[in-house]
């Protein structure tokens, strides 16, 4: 009996003890149930936070590398471009970085700069460290691990900032990112922590991967399992799905691609749950593709491009793009990043890499950190079993989970708006 009560203590004092997320309100509606049509669809309008059409927004270059070379298939590259939305008076000033394989000025990225600009912020908006642009300009070494992108991310942040001080007048400095950016703002908060440039006094992590390797994993597996066929017949089926796609969008209208627009040509496709699954899974293996054959290239070649190829501006790409769209990121990480690595640190592990450049290699810092905040879904397909217990365990009161909304799709839902600038501005939700 005196074993059974104890038993029971700790299991009352192990629940207590767990810190409860933030329930996000009773009025939280989102329209889509199934997680991968909810992570392609756009919200309709009618379910969006309302936002200004225009915001003040200038765009200017850095060149963290100025005497590097770029190899003359990358001539159009003169630089890493950025953003900044700025307010006319003393305001914080939020660095955004994007998500994976984005650049700073990707349509998600320009909407969640108006929620930004409209809650009273600058905004200064970064390409994602894995976007061919930042790999040609900013990447001082392979893309993937998040402590080293951090560095070049936060080194673009300091000549980023350094170019437009003169135009804003800053009273804190915070920090945000989606996705992939929100994994990488971790990172780069804890170099911040080492250096003290930024002091950031918050930084919001909106939909990130606990392991980026686990999630781009998960991504690759909605492709290689849903093509109908098998891999073997990846060509024909995108040729199809590509063909019946830009036969529908002649009905789109004026204003082109948009979130109703996308919401009418999806009810009329009715695709399968395996074909929008396999659409997601192509669009992370594509992103991955770029990343790598760029990487590769800036490197000297060697894995996608043969070494000592030279590329120029009229190379046809084909052969190599053909090769890249059939490397996964686990076979990059397996048979490149892995080993490169390897090669510095004598002795380290796949697996002890993989831990160390997870979130759970960093625990400690983000549960006793209280300028960090989470937004995320339960539902989100980037995430693998345990992710979200474990988020809920890390950050508490402070993550925001919603039940549904997929991978972002519910970014721009009133109540998620309403959690992403209350936290920024310091504001109990």
């Amino acid at each position: 009996m005196n074993r059974l009560l104890a038993l029971t203590l700790l299991l009352v004092f192990l629940f207590a003890a767990r810190p409860a997320a933030a329930a996000p309100p009773q009025s939280y509606f989102y329209p889509f149930v199934n997680p991968y049509e909810a992570t392609v669809m756009e919200l309709p309008k009618q379910f969006e936070v309302r936002l200004p059409d225009q915001v003040p927004v200038d765009e200017f270059v850095v060149r963290p590398f100025p005497k590097r070379d770029i190899p003359e298939v990358f001539w159009y590259e003169k630089g890493l471009p950025c953003s900044l939305v700025y307010q006319d008076h003393k305001a914080p000033l939020v660095f955004l970085v994007a998500g994976s394989g984005s650049r700073f000025d990707v349509p998600r990225m320009l909407k969640l700069q108006k929620v930004l600009y409209q809650a009273g912020f600058h905004v200064i908006s970064i390409t994602s460290p894995t976007h061919m642009d930042f790999v040609v300009n900013a990447a001082s070494g392979l893309p993937g691990i998040a402590s080293e992108d951090a560095k070049d991310l936060y080194r673009v942040m300091e000549l980023a900032y350094h170019k437009v001080r003169h135009r804003v007048d800053v009273s804190d400095f915070l920090l945000a990112g989606y996705s992939l950016g929100g994994f990488d703002a971790a990172f780069v908060a804890r170099q911040d922590d080492q250096e003290h440039r930024f002091n950031f006094k918050r930084v919001l992590m909106i939909n990130p991967p606990v392991c980026l390797y686990d999630s781009v994993s998960a991504l690759d597996r909605l492709l290689v399992e849903n093509v109908p066929g098998g891999m073997d017949n990846f060509d024909n089926w995108f040729r199809g799905v590509f063909s019946e796609t830009m036969h529908l969008a002649e009905s789109w209208g004026p204003g082109g691609l948009s979130g109703e627009s996308m919401y009418r040509t999806y009810k009329r496709m009715q695709p399968s749950e395996s074909n929008l699954a396999a659409l997601i899974g192509l669009t992370a293996r594509m992103n991955a593709a770029d990343m790598i054959f760029t990487a590769d290239v800036m490197n000297g070649g060697g894995y996608i491009v043969p070494k000592n190829v030279r590329l120029t501006s009229t190379t046809s790409l084909t052969r190599y793009a053909i090769v890249a769209y059939k490397t996964s990121f686990a076979d990059y990480f397996d048979q490149w990043l892995f080993p490169h690595y390897q090669k510095q640190e004598p002795g380290l592990t796949r697996e002890a890499l993989l831990q160390r450049e997870s979130l759970r290699g960093i625990e400690g810092y983000l549960k006793n950190s209280k300028k960090f905040g989470l937004i995320h879904n339960e539902d989100d397909i980037i995430l693998v079993s345990g992710d979200i217990e474990y988020l809920q365990r890390v950050f508490g009161d402070r993550a925001w989970i919603f039940p549904s909304g997929g991978h972002m799709g519910n970014m721009f839902q009133p109540d998620v708006v309403s959690a992403i600038t209350g936290f920024l501005k310091g504001k109990e939700e």
